[in-house]
C-alpha cells in the first residue's frame, strides 16, 4: 500500500521521436506495474484517439499514476505525465515538462538522435529536468547502441552514466526503468508556501461533467467542495470532484503536494481555463502565480468550407466539439463569393491543421475544402498604424503600406550526408539562409537554417522526404519577424477575382506561382461556351494569362454546297451570340479545384 510521503513520488514524461517506441514503453510499464490488466492491455493504451494510433504520434497528452513495490521495500507513486513530441505542440509539451522533475530521453538504437528529439530535450534542460537516456528496440539486427550512447553524450550533450538498454517489444529493461526512475529522479520538492498551488497542464472536455483540468499540485492541498480561483482568469469555482487517472478517472478524497490527478469544479466553456493556469483557494490565494503561464496564438490560418453549403450548421457544431478538447484552435466564421460561408480557423502549425482536418473528415463525416494556409504579417502603414493580416482578404491597398514585416524560423534539418547538396537547394530554393552545418555521426548532418514560415508551410516536408528518400527530419522554432516584401497575388477567372485562389506572396515568386496556378486552372476548369480569360495579377498588372478555348458547334454543319455568304452569316451570328454569353454568362468552378490548386508548387 502507498503511504503518503513526498520522497515516495516521482513525476516523470517521456521524450521521444516519431516511432521511437514512446508509446510501447509506456505500455509495459502499465503491464509490469499492473496498472493495466492483461485482459484489458491493448498497443498504444494511451493513444485512445484512432488517428494517434495511425499516425504513431501523440495528439493529446494523457497522465497515468502507477504503483510500484520496490526492493527496498517502499510502495512509490509514479505519476507519467504524457506529452505530444512534435514542434506544434510545443507550449503544451513545456507545461507537462513543468509537471515533472524528470524526463525518460528514449532514443532508437537504429535511427538515433533525430530533430525533434532535441528540440524537446533542449526544453526539458531549461527546465532543470534530471534525464534518464534509455536505448530502445537493441534487438533489430541494424541496432547500433554503441554509436547511439556517443550521440547522446556528444550532440545531446548528456552523461550516459544511468543508460538502460531496453527492448520494448521483448520486455526488455523494463524493470531496469522503473529502478532508474526511482533512483534517478529525484521526489517532488516541498515548497515554502502552505497554500494551495497547482499547475494546470492540460484540460479534456467531457461532455456530461464540464471541462475536466489535468492538475500538478505544487504545494497545499485540494479536495471536494474547496472554494478555487484561478488566477490567470480571476474567476472562482467550486470543486466537485478530485481524482486521479489509474488509467481511468478515479476519484480521491483529496489531491496533495506533488501528486498529478484531475479537478472539475463546474466548468462549462473551455475558454475558462487556459493551460498554464494557476489554481490556488478563494479564501487563502497564493502571493504570486507560477511561472511560465502565456496565452497561445495561432500561427498559421486557412479557411474550412463545406463543399455543400447546407452542412455549414454541421461544420460549426463539429469545429465547437473540437475547440471543447484544443483550447488553441481559434475559430471565426467568414463568407467568400466562391465558397460562399465558412469559417477562418487558426492553428499552432501545420501538423495542428492536419490533425484537426481529418478529424472533421473522420469524426463527424463532412466534405469540406481548405484554402492554402497563411501565416501572420505585420503590416506598418503610412500613418504609423500596425495590423496583423493572415487573410488575403483583408490585404490593404498597398499605396498605404509602410513597409510588412514576416515571420522567420530557426529550422533544424537532419539528414544523411550524402543529399547534403539537394538539401541545400531545397533551402535556398525556400529562401532560407544556411546558419550552421554539424556533423552528427560519419553518416549524418545537421543543418540549421533560418527561413521565412511561409516556405515551409505547404511542401517542403514532402520535398524534403523525397531527396532523402524518407531518412531526413525537420524540426522549427518561430524566431522573430523581419522585413519582406510581400505582394497579394490574385487570380481573376472571367475577369473576376476568385478570393479562394488569391494569396500573399514574396514578389520573387509571384509570377512563378501565378503562371502555375492559371495553368493548372486552363486544365482542371471545364470548358464554357465561350472564351474564359484566366489571369494572375498584381495590383492592375497581369503577370500570367491563359485563355480556356470555348466549346465548340458546327453552325455549318446543315450547309452543304451553295453560296459561301450563308456560311459566313451563319458565323457571324454566332460570334454575336458568344459575345453576348462572355458578357452574362457565370463560370462555375467545381470544388474539387479548390482542393487541386492547394497542391500548386
Amino acid at each position: 500500500m502507498f503511504k503518503y510521503d513526498l520522497k515516495n513520488i516521482r513525476n516523470f514524461s517521456i521524450i521521444a521521436h516519431i516511432d521511437h517506441g514512446k508509446s510501447t514503453i509506456a505500455d509495459r510499464l502499465l503491464e509490469f506495474t499492473e496498472t493495466v490488466s492483461k485482459r484489458l492491455m491493448q498497443e498504444q493504451y494511451l493513444d485512445d484517439m484512432e488517428l494517434e494510433r495511425e499516425k504513431g504520434i501523440t495528439i493529446k497528452a494523457h497522465p497515468v499514476t502507477m504503483y510500484y513495490k520496490a526492493k527496498d521495500g517502499i510502495t512509490y507513486q509514479i505519476n507519467f505525465i504524457d506529452t505530444p513530441g512534435h514542434v506544434d505542440f510545443s507550449y503544451e509539451v513545456s507545461r507537462s515538462l513543468s509537471a515533472c522533475e524528470g524526463a525518460l530521453l528514449i532514443v532508437d538504437a537504429s535511427q538515433g538522435v533525430q530533430a525533434q528529439t532535441m528540440a524537446n530535450v533542449l526544453l526539458a534542460i531549461d527546465k532543470n529536468l534530471e534525464i534518464l537516456p534509455i536505448i530502445n528496440k537493441i534487438d533489430l539486427s541494424g541496432s547500433n547502441p554503441e554509436e547511439v550512447k556517443r550521440q547522446i553524450e556528444e550532440v545531446v550533450g548528456i552523461e550516459t552514466t544511468n543508460l538502460v538498454l531496453a527492448s520494448a517489444k521483448k520486455n526488455i529493461g523494463i524493470e531496469e526503468i522503473l529502478n532508474g526512475i526511482i533512483k534517478n529522479i529525484p521526489p517532488p520538492k516541498e515548497d515554502s508556501e502552505e497554500t494551495l498551488k497547482a499547475l494546470v497542464f492540460d484540460s479534456h472536455y467531457d461532455t456530461y461533467r464540464g471541462i475536466m483540468a489535468y492538475v500538478r499540485v505544487i504545494s497545499g492541498e485540494i479536495e471536494k467542495k474547496s472554494q478555487i480561483l484561478l488566477m490567470a482568469s480571476d474567476r472562482n469555482y467550486e470543486v466537485l470532484e478530485v481524482g486521479i487517472f489509474s488509467p481511468t478517472a478515479k476519484p480521491v478524497d483529496k489531491l496533495r503536494a506533488g501528486e498529478v490527478g484531475y479537478v472539475i469544479a463546474n466548468m462549462k466553456n473551455p475558454k475558462d481555463i487556459k493551460i498554464g493556469e494557476t489554481i490556488t483557494l478563494t479564501k487563502k490565494p497564493a502571493s504570486k502565480p507560477l511561472a511560465g503561464f502565456k496565452l497561445i496564438s495561432p500561427v498559421v490560418y486557412a479557411g474550412i468550407y463545406p463543399v455543400d453549403s447546407t452542412d455549414f450548421e454541421n461544420l460549426k457544431d463539429a469545429l465547437t466539439k473540437l475547440q471543447l478538447n484544443d483550447s488553441a484552435l481559434f475559430v471565426e466564421q467568414e463568407s467568400s463569393h466562391a465558397l460562399g460561408f465558412g469559417f477562418r480557423c487558426g492553428f499552432l502549425g501545420l501538423l495542428h491543421l492536419e490533425i484537426i482536418f481529418e478529424r472533421i473528415l473522420r469524426e463527424y463525416d463532412l466534405d469540406i475544402i481548405t484554402t492554402s494556409p497563411s501565416v501572420v504579417y505585420k503590416i506598418t502603414l503610412s500613418d504609423g498604424k500596425k495590423i496583423d493580416v493572415d487573410n488575403p482578404a483583408h490585404f490593404p491597398d498597398p499605396t498605404f503600406i509602410e513597409f510588412i514585416e514576416e515571420p522567420y524560423v530557426k529550422c533544424h534539418v537532419m539528414i544523411p550526408s550524402d543529399y547534403l547538396g539537394a538539401v541545400m537547394n531545397l533551402g535556398m530554393e525556400k529562401r532560407g539562409d544556411l546558419e550552421n552545418t554539424e556533423t552528427m555521426d560519419a553518416k549524418r548532418l545537421l543543418l540549421t537554417f533560418k527561413m521565412p514560415m511561409n516556405e515551409i508551410l505547404t511542401d517542403f516536408n514532402d520535398k524534403l522526404k523525397s531527396i532523402t528518400r524518407g531518412y531526413g527530419s525537420f524540426d522549427y522554432e518561430i524566431e522573430s519577424y523581419k522585413k519582406s516584401d510581400i505582394i497579394k497575388l490574385e487570380i481573376k477567372v472571367n475577369d473576376e477575382v476568385v478570393d479562394a485562389f488569391s494569396c500573399l506572396v514574396h514578389r520573387s515568386k509571384a509570377e512563378a506561382k501565378g503562371r502555375a496556378i492559371c495553368g493548372k486552372l486552363k486544365d482542371l476548369i471545364p470548358k464554357q461556351l465561350f472564351k474564359v480569360p484566366i489571369q494572375a495579377a498584381i495590383g492592375g498588372k497581369i503577370i500570367a494569362r491563359e485563355t480556356l478555348s470555348a466549346l465548340g458547334k458546327n453552325v455549318t454543319a446543315k450547309c452543304y454546297g451553295g453560296d459561301i455568304t450563308r456560311k459566313r452569316k451563319l458565323w457571324e451570328k454566332q460570334k454575336k451570340g458568344k459575345k453576348k454569353m462572355k458578357e452574362i454568362g457565370k463560370v462555375k468552378i467545381p470544388s474539387s479545384v479548390f482542393t487541386e490548386i492547394l497542391k500548386t508548387d
